[in-house]
């Protein structure tokens, strides 16, 4: 028996879902990660978030490139389907995998090194293209798999672990995908579960490019003093500017807070956000208010989380190029292929 299994022992007291399903049926192998990585917390996270939402395993498609980031899916979800892909090449995988099958919820977990340096192109034109996915980037600003090295997003001025400064500017990924247009941009940390599960929720059910930076201390090589990616750090440093709730379409629409405090947004599903503003003036539906609050926020050296940025009314990549209804998986080659005489009709558009 393989070290990695999982012993199949449920405990009878595990609580099921609408689908019979306890959160033991959405785990995976066991992580090899460092003990305390941060990157377990957030495996935690999407098992939670997709055992609640009652999303049956196999429609998923999970999705990475290389980096301890990219080992994040064996670790989720057994039974969905999976691609590692190579280093920074998972955008172009997930662009092929839901022109093919718009029926697939598709995730996707990346890392800093995997997102902003060698699959930097990759994850703009994912952006630009509103593919219909969460992409959670994993950032704790090192190359973890080759000894700690500054990664694209370690701040100017942090040091390493043998003491050195990065003399570098950093590419945050918010602000870069809240240029490049996305339409849902949130950043959260690790160690704060209550924020993150309600935030992956809402990405899993947005329709369109869902991009979700999570602080991840790296706890070999930039769990420091010095470090601006340490638990330390982004505890005492972070700032949540709208608390969100995901309220599932099944479930009654309620709210504990006061009346005109709580900005709701209707999901493509039917589901719900609820965002209570916490910093003063914040509307997370104004994409240059949110860029300006964030740059803002980094000057002071203080972390932004939460939902940042959500516009429901933006068109997927299927949409935008007026893809048929039907999962093109399912369409008959005839249809698929329809011959030479229709391509050469095709064709007379570009001319």
């Amino acid at each position: 028996m393989s070290y990695l299994a999982k012993p199949k022992v449920h405990h009878p007291s595990l609580k099921p879902n609408a689908l019979g399903l306890t959160r033991r049926d959405y785990e995976g192998a066991l992580s090899t990660l460092c003990a305390g990585c941060g990157h377990d917390s957030i495996t935690a996270a999407i098992i939670h978030a997709f055992w609640e939402l009652d999303i049956e395993p196999y429609k998923v498609a999970k999705l990475s490139g290389i980096g301890c980031s990219s080992k994040t899916p064996a670790y989720f979800l057994r039974e969905a389907h999976g691609f590692n892909s190579v280093h920074g090449r998972m955008p172009s995988i997930a662009t092929g995998a839901g022109a093919a099958n718009r029926e697939l919820i598709m995730i996707g977990v990346s890392g800093d090194g995997d997102s902003l340096s060698i699959g930097l192109g990759q994850l703009c034109h994912a952006i630009r293209r509103n593919v219909n996915l969460l992409y959670i980037l994993e950032n704790n600003g090192v190359y973890g798999l080759t000894k700690g090295q500054f990664s694209a997003s370690a701040d100017f001025g942090s040091t390493s672990k043998k003491g050195e400064v990065n003399e570098m500017t950093p590419i945050d990924g918010v602000t870069l995908a809240l240029n490049l247009g996305a339409t849902f941009v949130a950043r959260s940390f690790s160690g704060d579960k209550e924020q993150l599960i309600p935030i992956l929720q809402a990405g899993l059910q947005h329709n369109g490019f869902a991009f979700v930076e999570v602080i991840s201390p790296c706890v070999t090589f930039n769990d420091h003093e010095g470090s601006t990616k340490s638990y330390s750090y982004t505890r005492e440093h972070m700032i949540e500017v709208v608390e969100a709730d995901f309220v599932p379409i099944r479930s009654e629409i309620t709210t504990q807070y006061e009346p005109g405090s709580v900005k709701r947004v209707q999901m493509h599903d039917g589901g719900m956000v609820n965002l209570r503003k916490v910093a003063e003036d914040y509307d997370p539906t104004d994409r240059d208010k949110a860029y300006a609050y964030i740059r803002n926020c980094q000057s002071e050296g203080e972390v932004a989380t939460g939902l940042l940025y959500i516009d429901e009314n933006g068109k997927d990549m299927v949409e935008q190029n007026d893809v048929v209804d039907a999962a093109l998986t399912n369409l008959p080659y005839s249809d698929l292929c329809p011959g030479s005489e229709a391509l050469a009709k095709l064709q007379l558009r570009f001319r």
